[in-house]
């Protein structure tokens, strides 16, 4: 077993699948899930590739883990990082494949499942909660999206 990834290390591999995703036109968000120091998986959104609108780069990264390891949940030292904070069907899913913890970069004010809108680990429905670290190189994680957008929108 490896060292577990540091919170910036990590995000910064979530931020590569990101900058995929851009590359294919799809909005910038990548996932990484590591458990103690491994990577079981790697993704970022395809929902325009696939025509698909749960092709989030989180469930993409929870069902490669879960397929690899031939297993419904994940691993109780699991972490996901994600560029942007996960919307309330990722969140869900989070909740539901037990995941131990939650990295995310950009808060999403608008679309945001976990400390906006609906709070989804906040309900007595969730009943599994991740311990959650936001912010890390938000800046990064913020920025690489609001170029994402800036360059689709007329002037």
């Amino acid at each position: 077993m490896s060292e577990p990834l540091s919170l910036e290390a990590g995000m910064r591999l979530a931020l590569v699948q990101a900058r995929a995703a851009a590359a294919l036109g799809e909005v910038p968000v990548g996932a990484v899930l590591e458990a103690g120091g491994q990577i079981l998986a790697a993704a970022h959104n395809l929902v325009e590739r696939d025509q698909r609108p749960s092709a989030h780069a989180e469930l993409l990264a929870i069902e490669a883990a879960c397929q690899r390891l031939s297993q419904k949940w994940l691993p109780g030292n699991a972490r996901l990082f994600v560029t942007l904070e996960p919307c309330p069907m990722c969140a869900g899913l989070l909740a539901q494949a037990r995941l131990a913890t939650l990295v995310y970069g950009a808060y999403d004010p608008k679309s945001g499942g976990v400390d906006h809108g609906p709070k989804v680990f906040d309900h007595p429905q969730s009943h599994h909660r991740p311990q959650v670290i936001s912010g890390i190189l938000e800046q990064d994680c913020a920025g690489l999206l609001t170029d994402f957008f800036a360059a689709r929108r007329p002037l």
